[in-house]
Order: structure tokens, then sequence, then C-alpha cells
């Protein structure tokens, strides 16, 4: 049945549990803009809650639009959220108007019961580092990718990771896609690293994940195919698809091996999958991109996904950058 608003899209999204509620965060956009490609700059929070992954009801938006002059006035883009002793904490992307949205920055808010969220502080707390990140550069790319964050808690208990949507600095500008590093032991004052390695052919990696299903553990992400370098295009021999992509990685940190990433060829009108559990059970859920050359906009249905069947033992090709 999946979650579709008759008045909004919706598009990237990222999931809670909670006691056996599952909560959904997403991206959300009026439909009256006619033209979908003007969503992102539209973008709100929205926020549904779930006892099986298929009935949703609507709770309040998250977050009201930032007052002018903030540095997320313009919109809000997609985040994660992790809960620390009794406050949870929402890492989401936000763009301003001051830059006409082409720089994107990552704040934090906060919250005790996931309905009612405060922001942390007036500024962002993680900023691209151009020590190893390209900055904004329109002769390379539509805008400063350093969105996205996923986080988690060290394996080790030292702290927080973040895992990012970001570019490096040099080579080749259609192959500059990476997974930006942070950390922080406090997700409030964040360190930038260096990227998790290698660049493995794509412009962007979107909506990075990495999660532990049973004995594997998973780094997901999504491209569009026209993302893809054409030295990748080139080798794949083929009109690359759009859509989740997915390898199996020896931790949580890695290493991650993005060359060897395969995408789930059969869901190529779904796009920003997100593994999601649910009891012992793991589904993949993600919006529903284009059908017949129109933009759909509105959450999956919870697909099964099990590894040992689901998923490839290893991509059809490894491809230069």
């Amino acid at each position: 049945m999946g979650l579709r608003l008759e008045d909004k899209w919706i598009w990237d999204s990222w999931f809670v549990q909670d006691g056996a509620a599952t909560h959904v965060f997403f991206l959300q956009a009026p439909r009256s803009l006619a033209d979908p490609d003007l969503r992102h700059r539209n973008a709100t929070f929205g926020h549904a809650v779930s006892t099986d992954l298929t009935f949703w009801t609507l709770l309040p938006d998250p977050l009201r639009r930032s007052v002018p002059g903030s540095w997320d006035d313009l919109a809000t883009w997609t985040g994660s959220i992790i809960r620390v002793d009794d406050t949870w904490h929402l890492l989401y992307t936000g763009v301003s108007t001051r830059d006409a949205g082409l720089i994107q920055r990552i704040g934090l808010a906060t919250s005790r019961d996931l309905v009612h969220w405060e922001r942390f502080g007036d500024q962002p707390v993680m900023e691209a580092d151009p020590t190893w990140y390209e900055l904004l550069d329109l002769d390379a790319w539509d805008g400063q990718a350093w969105r996205d964050p996923w986080v988690i808690a060290d394996p080790a208990g030292n702290g927080y990771h973040a895992l990012v949507t970001a570019r490096m600095r040099s080579g080749p500008p259609d192959a500059r896609g990476v997974i930006g590093h942070a950390v922080s032991a406090d997700l409030r004052r964040w360190t930038v690293l260096s990227p998790f390695p290698s660049p493995a052919g794509f412009g962007q990696l979107e909506v990075p994940q990495v999660v532990e299903v049973g004995a594997s553990t998973l780094l997901v992400f999504c491209t569009a195919g026209h993302h893809l370098s054409a030295a990748r295009r080139h080798a794949l021999g083929h009109e690359p698809g759009t859509g989740t992509y997915i390898c199996r990685v020896q931790g949580m940190l890695g290493p991650f091996d993005i060359p060897e990433s395969t995408p789930l060829v059969a869901y190529t009108d779904l796009y920003a999958g997100k593994l999601v559990r649910r009891g012992d059970d793991w589904f993949l859920m993600g919006f529903i991109d284009t059908l017949e050359g129109e933009f759909v906009g509105e959450l999956s249905d919870p697909i099964p996904f099990d590894p040992t069947v689901d998923l490839p033992t290893t991509a059809s090709l490894s491809a230069p950058v």
C-alpha cells in the first residue's frame, strides 16, 4: 500500500524503530509545483508511523522552515536519526537562500519523543573540508555536495561516525563521488576526516547506509545512470541503470569495496532504498521514482530482503573510474 500524499510528493526517507513502532521521516514538496524538478528547493520534512511498514499514520512535520537568513532557510534534505539515552538526534542536510541552495551543510536537531524537535544552535555542525573534498565548482558539478548523513555509533564504543554524500577535490569530474567521513564524541562537535576509499566511477553516491543484516554487513547507496563516469559506462558496455546499489563489506567502517557494488536491478523504479528491520525480518523500502516517464513520488511497500538470496555475490565488473 505504501504511503502516498495527495497534495505532496515524497522522496528520500529514513527510518527509526521505537518499540513496536517504526517511524519514517521523509522529504516532501507540494505537487502544486507541477514540475518535480522544483521539489528539491521546496523540500521540508514529513513524518509518519506504522506497526507493519504498510499502513501509515501521519504525524506533525518535524521541523518548521527556518527563519530567513539561516543556513537552512531554503530547504531541508535527507538525514538520519540515532538515540542516545533519552534523546533522539537528527543529523540533516540544509541549504540556504544566500548561496542559492548550491552549498550543502549538515545540522543537528534533537527530540525526546520523535515528534517535537528543536534545532541545535543556529549554525551547521558539519561542513565539507577542502583538505579532501570538492567545494563549489560549477564547472565540475552542479553544487557543493555534503549531504545525506548516515550516523552510527562507533563499533568500539568511541563516539559516533557519519557517512556523507561527498566528492573528492581532484580527479575526473564525473568520477569524484565518494562517501565522506566525520567523527564526533557527542554528536554536536564533528571532525571531518578523509573519505572512505575509494573512488569507484560514480559522480555521486547518494543516501548511504551501512547496516548489519544477519551475518552480513552491507553498504547501500543510490545513483542515477547518468551519474556513472564515462569510463565506467564504457566498461559496462550498456546503459547503466538508475537505482539502489549494494555490496557486502567487512565491517561497519569498511573497508568498502565500492567498485564491487551492484545495482538491485529488479527494483529500478525504486530510489533512495533503505534496509529496514521489523522484528527478525528485513525489508527494502524507498520511494517510487518514475513510471512510464512520470515522476511518482510516493513511499514503496516493504519488499522482503534476504541477503543470502537477494544480493549478488559480486558485481558484474570492477570498472575503472
